[in-house]
C-alpha cells in the first residue's frame, strides 16, 4: 500500500474536495486552492489518482520543483518525472549539463511512449519557456531495441552518429558509443547506465547493461530505448540549419569567432554544437512547449501562479542583461534570436486547460479546501514536547509521525506505557498514534467534517529540520582516476625510472600499429613514452618540501640509489615503530559498549545523507573503539567529504561511555570550527564541550583545565596547547588528531605516547607518505572517503576579461541561490577598490576583505 492511500481516502470524505474534482473533470478552470505548501502535493497527488490522465505540475523555479518531486515520490511511487530547465541563462557560451539534457529526453521520450501508467511531470516556468522541438519529430528518431530484432549494427551506428552520439574507444559517459567487431557499446542520454549490444550477423543476439566504471556486466535488458543525444539533435532542420549558417560574427573577438564557425559546421554536418542554447531560436522553425507532449486531456496544476509570473519576467530581464553583456564584449553575434519563448502565450496555454493553482493566484481563494490544512505545533528539538503533542495530536482523531528516528520515539512511548510500533508505511484507516521511519520536509493537521483532526508531524516540527531522502548509492570512482589526473608540465613518477615531467599524450606507430602512449621528459633530452595500458606505474610527485626535484636520468642510477637509500630509511622506521605498535597489541584498553538510543538519535539528526563511504568508516571506526585493543586509524578523504561527521558520532560513543575526548588541530581558527560544530550538534544532549586556544584568555584556560581535571568536561578542541604538560584529564578514552602531518616531532612524541593507553582517531585530507606508508603497510589501520555528497554542484569555468555585467549577474545568482561567493584578488593593495566595486555592483550583499599577505 502506497504511503498516499491512507491521507488520500480522509481527503476525499472532504465535500470541498468531491466539489474541486468534480469541477476539473468537467474541464471547468479553477481558481486558487490557497493550500499550505507542505499539503500541495498530497492534494496533486490525489487529484492525478483520481481524475486520471497525464498531469503537468508548474512552479516558479528549478529548486521549488525539485523540492516538489521528493514530496510527490513521498505518495507515488512511480510515473513521476522532473523535467529540469537548463542551468545556463540565455545567450550564454555555456554547454548544459549532461544530466539535464539527459533527464529531458528521458521526460519527453517517456511521455511520447504513454503505456498505462499515469504520467506527471513536475517543471519550472524557466523550462517552459525553453523551445522544444515538435513532438512528431523527436518521435520519429526514438529507437526501441530488443533481442531478436532484425537491426545492422552499421546502421545503428550511423543512427547513433546522426542523433549526436560521439564514437569513443570506450563508453563511460552518456552520449558517447563504441564499437568493436560485433559488439556495439551505447551509453543512452536518458538511461541510467550504458547497454551493450552483441549483434549476430543483422540480429540483435543480446542486451546486457554494465558499470561504465569497471565495463563489467550488470544484467540482463529486455528492452532498451535509444533517443537522440540532445532535445536539438531531435529536432533540427535544414532551413535552421541554413539560417544560422548566415550568422555574422562581426565585432566579435577572435576566439568567438571560432566558436560559431565550429559550430557552424557541426550544424552542417547534423550534429548539435555543444552550446546549442545558444540557438534555440534558430533550431525549430515551429517550436513547442511541454504542453504539447502532454495530450490533450492532461491536467495542468499551478504551484503558485504570481511567482511563476514573477520568475518568467526576471528570466527575460537577465536574458536581456546577458544578450546585452555577450555583444558588448564581443562574445555573441549582434542580433541574435531569443532563446525563449514569451510567457504569455505559454500562460494561456496553461491556463486553457483543466487547471488549478494549488497555492496563490491572481483571484482571491474560491476553494475551501487549501484552509483544511493548518500547520503542526513546532517543538524546537524538545523531544518530550514532541512526545505530548504526537499523543495530544492523536487523542484528536489520529497522527502520523514521519521521522528518522521511529524506533527512539517507539522506545520513549512504550516508557510511558503506550504502545509504539515503528512501521514502514503508513496504514489505514489513521488512528491512534503511527511511527514511520521515513522522511518528509513538513506536516499539517487536516481539519475533518466530523471535527476531528488528523495530523501528520515530521523532524522539521520536531528538530526544526528535515533530512533528505536518502538516494540510490552510486557506483564508485576507479581508483586509476587520482593516477592519472596529471596536466603537462606536472611532475610524475615512474616506479622504475624516477622523477620526471608529464608531456602529454601522443600517438606513435610501432610495427605498423598506431597507439597512444604517455611521454615524460627526464633530466638531458631523454623521453620515455609509457603505453596508456601501464599507467598505473606512473603517479603524480609528492614532495614534503617547496623545493623542486631535479629529473632522473635514464641511463643512471641515481634513482636505484634513491629508491635504496628509501629502503632504509623505511627499515629505520620500521624498527622505531615495532616497539609502539608492539606495546600496542599487549596493552589492554578500553572496550567501548555497542551503540545505544543516544547514538542513533544523535546519527538520525544529522540533516543531511551520509555518503556510501562515510557510513563504511563509520562502521570500521566504532568496531575498532568496541575492541579491548587501543584504535590507531586514519581517515583519508578530501576537504567536504564528511570526515568532521565520522569524528563526532565516534566522540559522542566514547562520551556516552563515560570517557573524555580531546580534539587536536592544527590552527586556531580550525580549533573554533570544530568547537562551533561540536556545540551545535550536541546541544539537545547533555555534553560539555570547551576549547583551549588562543581565542580564550589565560583565565578562561585556567577554568578549562582544572574542570578537565575533575571530569567536569566531555569534549574539549585546542590546538598544541591541548598536549602541554600542565593538561591533566580525569578520564581520557579517545583522542582525534586533525591533519597529524602539520604537527612538529616533539608533538608527535606526545602523541606516541597516547597511543599506547588509549583511542586514537586522525583525520587528513593530504597524508605525508611516511603516514600513508604505515597505513598501507598494517601498521596503523586506514580508512578513505571519496565519494562527495549527493547533488555536490559541478564546476563551471568561463574566462573572460573584467565585465561588471557578468560579475553582478553572477554574484547575484549565486545569493539567489543561498550560497556565498569569494572573489579571488591577486594583490593585496587593491583588494578594498575590488570590494568598492563589489558593493556598487551588488548593494544588497554583504562583503568583507581579508588577506594572508602570502608569498608569490
Amino acid at each position: 500500500m502506497h504511503n498516499f492511500e491512507a491521507f488520500s481516502t480522509l481527503l476525499r470524505r472532504l465535500p470541498e474536495y468531491d466539489a474541486l474534482l468534480g469541477r476539473l473533470r468537467s474541464g471547468e478552470k479553477v481558481g486558487s486552492l490557497g493550500a499550505m505548501q507542505s499539503a500541495r502535493a498530497l492534494i496533486a497527488a490525489t487529484l492525478v489518482e483520481d481524475r486520471s490522465g497525464s498531469a503537468l505540475i508548474v512552479t516558479a523555479t528549478n529548486e521549488r520543483a525539485r523540492e516538489l518531486i521528493e514530496e510527490l515520490l513521498f505518495w507515488r511511487s512511480s510515473g513521476t518525472y522532473l523535467f529540469p530547465a537548463p542551468e545556463v541563462l540565455p545567450f550564454e557560451r555555456i554547454p548544459w549539463g549532461e544530466a539535464t539534457v539527459g533527464r529531458r529526453m528521458r521526460v519527453l521520450a517517456s511521455l511520447l511512449q504513454g503505456g498505462d501508467e499515469t504520467q506527471v511531470v513536475v517543471t519550472s516556468a524557466p523550462a517552459l519557456l525553453t523551445p522544444l522541438p515538435p513532438p512528431a519529430t523527436v518521435r520519429e528518431r526514438l529507437l526501441v531495441l530488443r533481442p531478436g530484432r532484425e537491426q545492422s549494427l552499421s546502421s545503428l551506428a550511423e543512427y547513433l552518429s546522426r542523433g549526436g552520439y560521439r564514437a569513443e574507444a570506450v563508453v563511460e559517459v552518456p552520449g558517447t558509443f563504441s564499437r568493436r567487431g560485433g559488439i556495439l557499446d551505447v551509453y543512452p542520454v536518458s538511461a541510467d547506465g550504458p547497454v551493450r549490444i552483441d549483434f549476430f550477423g543483422d540480429m540483435i543476439d543480446s542486451l546486457r547493461w554494465f558499470d561504465a566504471q569497471t565495463q563489467r556486466s550488470l544484467g540482463v535488458a529486455s528492452r532498451v530505448l535509444l533517443t537522440p543525444a540532445s532535445e536539438a539533435s531531435a529536432g533540427m532542420s535544414p532551413d535552421s540549419v541554413a539560417q544560422v549558417a548566415r550568422l555574422d560574427c562581426q565585432g566579435c573577438h577572435a576566439a568567438a569567432s571560432a566558436d560559431l564557425e565550429s559550430d557552424k559546421e557541426d550544424l552542417v554536418s547534423g550534429v548539435a554544437p555543444r552550446a546549442f542554447g545558444l540557438y534555440l531560436g534558430y533550431l525549430y522553425p515551429r517550436p513547442a512547449t511541454l504542453l504539447d507532449y502532454l495530450g490533450p486531456g492532461a491536467m495542468v496544476l499551478v504551484d503558485d501562479l504570481l511567482f511563476a509570473d514573477e520568475a518568467a519576467a526576471d528570466l527575460w530581464h537577465q536574458a536581456e542583461e546577458s544578450r546585452s553583456r555577450g555583444e558588448g564584449v564581443g562574445d555573441i553575434p549582434v542580433g541574435l534570436k531569443s532563446p525563449l519563448l514569451e510567457w504569455e502565450p505559454v500562460r494561456e496555454a496553461l491556463t486553457a486547460k483543466a487547471s488549478a493553482v494549488l497555492g496563490q493566484g491572481l483571484d482571491h481563494t474560491d476553494s475551501v479546501l487549501g484552509p483544511r490544512f493548518r500547520p503542526v505545533p513546532r517543538m524546537a528539538g524538545q523531544v518530550r514536547v514532541a512526545i505530548e503533542e504526537m499523543v495530544k495530536a492523536a487523542e484528536a482523531g489520529g497522527a502520523v509521525a514521519v521521522t528518522r528516528q521511529a524506533d527512539r520515539f517507539a522506545e520513549m512511548l512504550r516508557d510511558r506505557g503506550i504502545p509504539g510500533v515503528t512501521q514502514e508505511a503508513i496504514a489505514e484507516p489513521i488512528r491512534g498514534l503511527q511511527l514511520v521511519e521515513a522522511t518528509y520536509p513538513e506536516g499539517w493537521a487536516l481539519d475533518l467534517p466530523d471535527g476531528s483532526r488528523v495530523s501528520l508531524i515530521t523532524d522539521t516540527e520536531i528538530f526544526g529540520w528535515s533530512r533528505p531522502p536518502r538516494r540510490q548509492a552510486r557506483g564508485r570512482r576507479r581508483p586509476e582516476v587520482s593516477t592519472i589526473d596529471v596536466e603537462p608540465g606536472d611532475l610524475v613518477v615512474h616506479v622504475e625510472h624516477g622523477i620526471g615531467r608529464y608531456a602529454g599524450l601522443t600517438r606513435l606507430a610501432l610495427d605498423g600499429v598506431e597507439k597512444e602512449y604517455l611521454e615524460i621528459e627526464y633530466a638531458g633530452s631523454d623521453r620515455l613514452y609509457v603505453p596508456t595500458y601501464q599507467v598505473d606505474r606512473i603517479s603524480r610527485y609528492v614532495g614534503s618540501g617547496d623545493s623542486q626535484p631535479s629529473l632522473s636520468g635514464l641511463a643512471g642510477m641515481d634513482w636505484q640509489e634513491a629508491k635504496s637509500r628509501a629502503r632504509r630509511a623505511v627499515e629505520e622506521i620500521a624498527d622505531e615503530l615495532l616497539e609502539l605498535y608492539a606495546t600496542r597489541s599487549m596493552v589492554r584498553g578500553h572496550a567501548f559498549a555497542p551503540d545505544d538510543t543516544w547514538q542513533h538519535e544523535l546519527e538520525a539528526a544529522f540533516p543531511y545523507e551520509e555518503t556510501e563511504d562515510q557510513l563504511r568508516t563509520l562502521g570500521q571506526v566504532k568496531a575498532d573503539m568496541e575492541r579491548p585493543r587501543p584504535m590507531d586509524r586514519l581517515i583519508c578523504g578530501d576537504v567536504g567529504y564528511g570526515k568532521t561527521e565520522v569524528a563526532l558520532r565516534a566522540a559522542f560513543k566514547a562520551v556516552t561511555n563515560g570517557k573524555q575526548v580531546a580534539i587536536l588541530v592544527p590552527t586556531t581558527v580550525l580549533a573554533q570550527q570544530h568547537f562551533d560544530t561540536f556545540q551545535r550538534r550536541l546541544a539537545i544532549f547533555p555534553v560539555t564541550v570547551e576549547m583551549l586556544s588562543r581565542f580564550r584568555s589565560d583565565k578562561q584556560q585556567d577554568e578549562v583545565l582544572e574542570r578537565l581535571k575533575r571530569g567536569e568536561v566531555d569534549i574539549v578542541v585546542g590546538t598544541h596547547r591541548l598536549i602541554q604538560k600542565d593538561v591533566q584529564f580525569k578520564d581520557l578514552g579517545l583522542v582525534i588528531v586533525d591533519e597529524e602531518q602539520r604537527f612538529g616531532v616533539r608533538h608527535k612524541e606526545h602523541l606516541k605516547k597516547l597511543r599506547k593507553e588509549v583511542d586514537v582517531l586522525t583525520m587528513t585530507a593530504t597524508p605525508i607518505p611516511r603516514t600513508l606508508h604505515m597505513a598501507l603497510s598494517g601498521l596503523r589501520d586506514m580508512s578513505t572517503i571519496d565519494t562527495p555528497p549527493e547533488d555536490r554542484l559541478a564546476v563551471w569555468t568561463q574566462v573572460s576579461q573584467w565585465d561588471d555585467s557578468l560579475v553582478q549577474r553572477a554574484i547575484r545568482r549565486e545569493l539567489a541561490r543561498g550560497g556565498q561567493v569569494f572573489v579571488v584578488h591577486d594583490r593585496v593593495m587593491g583588494i578594498e577598490g575590488v570590494a568598492n566595486r563589489l558593493r556598487n555592483l551588488v548593494p544588497e550583499a554583504r562583503i568583507a576583505t581579508a588577506n594572508g599577505q602570502l608569498p608569490e
